[in-house]
């Protein structure tokens, strides 16, 4: 079951940098920071009401984040939508014609599983799934 909008993806060259603008613009304290190692980012994450936004840096090169900023520039990446039951909706979407990049949960940031819908079959546009991981 999709929750609600979690938060929307924008791929930097350079978070320090992106960070210093955003924490302007939204007038808060630093965001909260992580290495995601298996996506190789980095990520910061910037409350906003109910939601967040999320600067990604990558931090190897020849990954999707680096090749997305020298095809398109820095921007909106994605879009992630929090899930419960991340499997199940993984499920329920195939059946329903949605392609993957990965099906299989990853790691992602801020103690959550996550899966992304292929912008292939959603309008061009990138859909990260994302399940708080139960601690």
């Amino acid at each position: 079951m999709i929750k609600r909008i979690l938060h929307i993806g924008v791929a930097v060259k350079n978070i320090g940098v992106s960070s210093d603008i955003f924490t302007k613009l939204f007038g808060s304290d630093s965001p909260h920071s992580e290495i995601v190692r298996e996506q190789k980012s980095q990520i910061a994450f910037f409350p906003v009401g109910e939601s967040f936004l999320e600067l990604i840096q990558a931090t190897e090169a020849g990954t999707s984040i680096e090749k997305f900023i020298e095809k398109r520039g820095e921007g909106i990446h994605h879009l992630c939508l929090e899930v419960e039951g991340l499997e199940t909706e993984v499920k329920r979407l195939k059946v329903l014609g949605f392609q993957f990049v990965n099906e299989s949960p990853s790691d992602g940031g801020d103690g959550y599983r996550v899966v992304f819908l292929h912008p292939k079959s959603t309008n061009g546009v990138l859909i990260e799934l994302a399940e708080k991981i139960a601690r």
